[in-house]
């Protein structure tokens, strides 16, 4: 089916977007989404309903505090059962088909998709397959993720199932990119703190990374592919692209947003 077919035809999905994990990285995707998006007259925008909530309990600290598992880490007090309330609500506000707008979060998916009988997209898989399908003769990654991201493996994992090796910031380096994310977070989008993440980018295309992942939505904010000798692929524009896809039916959903 065309684009301007589904819009006929009125069968486009409701994006229900989980947000607010921070804010401005929320804006960010809704942006991105709107630009990916092809229309003639502003009703062919597609209809998205969002819960930006800078509530929820902080993800990296959580995971750091519990156990981590395969694709999750939950706590009754922790963000796994804000997030799943989210995600009801968004179903029951009339939202057919789910994404997140932070990496991070991924860790506590399970506690998402158990609250919901939608489709969820995840953001991870879904930049992992970006790389599969745009970097021919990729072998390594690097990834710029938050400290929560990592240590529960979510890139590490979803990279190797594609045969690629994550290449990682070392601890120093890793732990001055913890403090530039709560700056970005904070407002901070300085041309000083701009030229920090780009020192940290090239710390790991010098380590041999054939590309990057910008697996934080605050990277993008302050971080172009023009500012890399190697291809960065952003995590929430690819996300964008991939929703207005899957939302028009122009392309079916992964099996593993149904499972």
């Amino acid at each position: 089916m065309s684009e301007q077919a589904a819009i006929a035809a009125g069968d486009e999905l409701v994006i229900g977007v989980l947000g607010g994990m921070g804010p401005q990285a929320s804006a960010d995707f809704l942006a991105k989404l709107v630009a990916a998006t092809p229309v003639q007259r502003e009703q062919d925008h597609l209809r998205v309903l969002l819960d930006s909530n800078p509530k929820v309990p902080d993800r990296n600290r959580a995971i750091a505090a519990g156990a981590t598992g395969d694709n999750g880490a939950s706590a009754t007090d922790g963000p796994g059962p804000v997030l799943a309330a989210m995600a009801r609500g968004l179903e029951q506000a009339g939202a057919n088909l789910l994404v997140m707008a932070c990496n991070t979060a991924h860790a506590f998916e399970a506690d998402i998709r158990a609250a919901i009988s939608v489709p969820f997209v995840s953001m991870i898989e879904e930049a992992c397959d970006a790389c599969a399908r745009g970097l021919p003769g990729l072998r390594r990654v690097g990834v710029l993720a938050a400290q929560g991201c990592l240590d529960a493996g979510l890139y590490q994992r979803a990279l190797a199932r594609r045969g690629y090796e994550a290449l990682l910031l070392a601890a120093p380096q890793q732990a001055h990119f913890m403090q530039l994310l709560y700056r970005i977070k904070l407002g901070d989008l300085s041309s000083e703190l701009r030229a920090e993440m780009r020192t940290l980018a090239m710390n790991l295309i010098d380590a041999g990374a054939d590309a990057l992942v910008a697996g934080c939505t605050e990277v993008p904010l302050v971080l172009d592919p023009a500012d890399l000798p190697q291809p960065l692929v952003d995590a929430t524009a690819n996300l964008a692209q991939r929703c207005v896809r899957y939302a028009r039916r122009l392309e079916a959903l992964p099996a593993d947003a149904l499972r």
